[in-house]
């Protein structure tokens, strides 16, 4: 599609009190009548109780959340957010190995509280006071930026895949490289079979939409185990089907993780979260009482419920199975066009992109040209995020209702955004 005259649009956004016309985005197709009718039906019903009180919502909400997992992930702890989610798994995972030491990748990002600020590696979002102790950070197997390159699960490869050369079973042969280094990490800085938890996203989200080498999580979960820790699933930007050919994102390697994280999409904009778990692993808890003021009160129950329920009805999870591909196959014609657009990934609805200054060296683009692309999807009414160490990557993860002309609209807005720019 070529432009049909966007820029133009940009170009009079400058001038006060104009706004660009955006491609109709109803509330039907968000259905956010549903939800909001479930929550009021349950508020005249009961406002609020903590979950030390057995009312019926939170265990029907747990009984259907739970359906969705696999194996014997069968235990639910609700609370409010992804950080509070993360910030328990932690606790349970020291509470059931009995160890302290914890790891997780470089470039993951698994919140903000105190408790979570180790398990984040983006020195952008540290502040500085005491945090991480007995936090490990491995290195990142990134396919685009890692040291060997990679095959990763999707359907455009990185420009680097050349380097490495997939063994049988779909498996990359980078991936043991990067297993390699995290095997390091656990013999030369965890205590001896001591290991707590590894952490990982199934795709990073605020790192900048990295996959990893296909085999990749596999192999380090067998490892982790071998070592004695847990294995985490941090699912709080990859679950809910956003990922398409799964519900999980931990499914499409394969794997089944001992704890599963969860926010965002969870309750779509609703402030809600949780920590999935086995009954094993759960049986720590009981040493001690835990419960959480908030987590899984009536409310967001019934929230959970509807949104579960809507995600059924509007087949979400077919949407981004059947409309990601046709957005990275256009996101990977921008790339082959413009010399600023490094690398395009992804999976679902999950995708992103990195602005370079020469596709060559990889090298991030620098801060100015960088807001200038960002600002100028804006104002042709495109809001994309911005993720990686030097925000070089745009983010771009739509609500899965999106249509085939959404994506058109914005492959468009792209075009004549970048168009600009390389100018």
């Amino acid at each position: 599609m070529e432009p049909s005259g966007l820029w133009a649009a940009w170009r009079r956004a400058q001038r006060p009190g104009w706004r660009p016309a955006c491609p109709p985005v109803t509330t039907s197709r968000h259905r956010t009548r549903k939800v909001r009718e479930a929550a009021e039906e349950q508020m005249r019903k009961l406002w609020h109780t903590t979950n030390i009180y057995m009312h019926p919502k939170i265990h029907e909400y747990a009984e259907r959340l739970t359906q969705t997992l696999p194996g014997d992930l069968k235990v639910v702890y609700f609370v409010n957010s992804g950080s509070e989610a993360n910030d328990l798994a932690m606790m349970m995972a020291r509470l059931y190995t009995q160890a302290f030491d914890i790891v997780a990748l470089r470039n993951a990002y698994h919140g903000a509280s105190p408790y979570t600020a180790g398990l984040t590696a983006h020195s952008t979002w540290k502040f500085p006071y005491a945090n991480g102790f007995g936090i490990h950070n491995a290195a990142n197997p990134d396919p685009y930026l890692g040291l060997w390159g990679g095959h990763r699960d999707s359907v455009v490869q990185s420009v680097r895949a050349g380097e490495s050369q997939l063994l049988e079973g779909g498996e990359c042969s980078s991936a043991q490289k990067y297993v390699d280094q995290l095997e390091e990490v656990l013999t030369y800085s965890i205590p001896r079979g001591r290991l707590a938890a590894f952490f990982a996203e199934s795709i990073q989200g605020v790192g900048g939409t990295v996959q990893y080498p296909l085999g990749y999580l596999k192999k380090a979960f067998e490892l982790v185990r071998k070592h004695g820790g847990l294995c985490v699933s941090d699912e709080v930007q990859t679950g809910f089907g956003r990922t398409g050919d799964h519900f999980w994102g931990f499914e499409c390697h394969g794997v089944v993780p001992d704890i599963v994280t969860m926010a965002k999409g969870i309750g779509n904009g609703f402030p809600l979260a949780a920590v999935v778990t086995t009954p094993t692993v759960a049986s720590t808890m009981s040493k001690a009482l835990h419960f959480n003021t908030y987590g899984g009160n009536p409310i967001a129950s019934a929230v959970g419920i509807s949104v579960l329920d809507t995600m059924d009805e509007d087949q979400t999870q077919r949407n981004c199975r059947e409309l990601g591909p046709y957005f990275l196959s256009r996101l990977a014609a921008l790339r082959a066009r413009y010399p600023i657009i490094g690398d395009v990934r992804g999976k679902g609805l999950m995708l992103g992109g990195d602005i370079v200054e020469d596709k060559d060296t990889r090298k991030p683009h620098h801060a100015e040209r960088i807001m200038e692309v960002w600002n100028g999807l804006k104002d042709c009414g495109v809001l994309v995020g911005r993720g990686g160490h030097y925000g070089q990557v745009l983010r771009i993860k739509p609500p899965m209702c999106i249509t085939k002309e959404d994506i058109d609209f914005t492959i468009e807005a792209f075009q004549e955004v970048l168009g600009q720019v390389c100018e």
